[in-house]
């Protein structure tokens, strides 16, 4: 049976604490709708894990949020503001509080890492070089990156230093709410845990909120406060780990009870948070 207390949309009643709301979100690619009146709310303060089947537009969602996609109908409010009414300055200074990562880190190949991360001081902001580059090596240290990166380019890098150093640029402008795309796509089974417990801890020690899509069980049991999933275009469940487990939908319990979370599941096989298995 399915637990009670899982919601059957990305909304609970009661929820006033949400710094995003989508309401009957319609989006669509010519003949193909993607989005069928998907309603979701991203509460304050905690990281929410966004999965569903592959290619069923989990990153449409984040793109249409920050503007990227049209929408076709319903609204989204941020911080409380309709998006859809706000002028272009408004807009600009509303994109100036939330960071992006995403799914290949999306480095400019041409600029160093420190270049990189300076990139939206200095669209944004009016700093001197010395400031700049006190910033830069202030958010490369926070990402646990070596102060010798600063200078790499991207093709220096391996899988992991690109994906710090791009969420040390989605950290520039000291963002309220982090989008991640896949973080740990691409990251062997040690790095991706190490990625979810620095996401964790940036999320406690910045005050964060994080809307995370991600396929990766590891990051949902360890990282995520609750779990929204997507299933035909809306949100067929959300709430936490333990009550997606519970749940009797055919592919939530494919997804949680399958042959690759079966080692997760199982009590006696428990292991420390920030483990990640192979």
């Amino acid at each position: 049976m399915t637990t009670p207390h899982l919601s059957l949309n990305g909304q609970e009643p009661g929820q006033s604490d949400a710094i995003i709301r989508v309401r009957d979100l319609v989006v669509g690619f010519g003949h193909r709708t993607v989005m069928k009146g998907l309603d979701l709310d991203i509460r304050r303060g905690e990281i929410l894990g966004f999965v569903g089947p592959s290619g069923q537009g989990k990153s449409v969602l984040t793109r249409t949020i920050l503007g990227l996609v049209p929408k076709r109908s319903g609204t989204i409010e941020i911080f409380g503001e309709d998006v859809d009414g706000l002028t272009v300055a408004r807009r600009r200074q509303l994109e100036q509080r939330w960071g992006v990562l995403f799914q290949q880190g999306a480095l400019f190949s041409g600029l160093t890492v420190k270049q990189n991360i300076q990139m939206p001081m200095r669209e944004h902001l009016k700093l001197s070089e010395r400031l700049l580059d006190e910033f830069a090596r202030l958010k490369i240290e926070m990402v646990g990156l070596k102060p010798d990166a600063a200078d790499k380019y991207p093709s220096e890098l391996s899988g992991g230093m690109i994906k710090r150093a791009a969420l040390a640029r989605s950290l520039a402008l000291d963002p309220e709410i982090l989008f991640l795309d896949e973080p740990t796509s691409g990251l062997d089974p040690i790095g991706a845990g190490e990625f979810d417990d620095l996401v964790s801890t940036l999320k406690k020690t910045l005050g964060l909120t994080v809307f995370m899509v991600t396929h990766d069980l590891d990051s949902l049991y360890t990282a995520c406060d609750r779990i929204a999933a997507l299933g035909d275009g809306r949100i067929i469940a959300a709430g936490t780990i333990e009550e997606m487990l519970a749940s009797d939908h055919p592919w939530l319990r494919s997804y949680f009870h399958g042959k690759r979370a079966r080692a997760l599941t199982t009590p006696a096989q428990a292991v420390p948070p920030g483990y990640a298995h192979a």
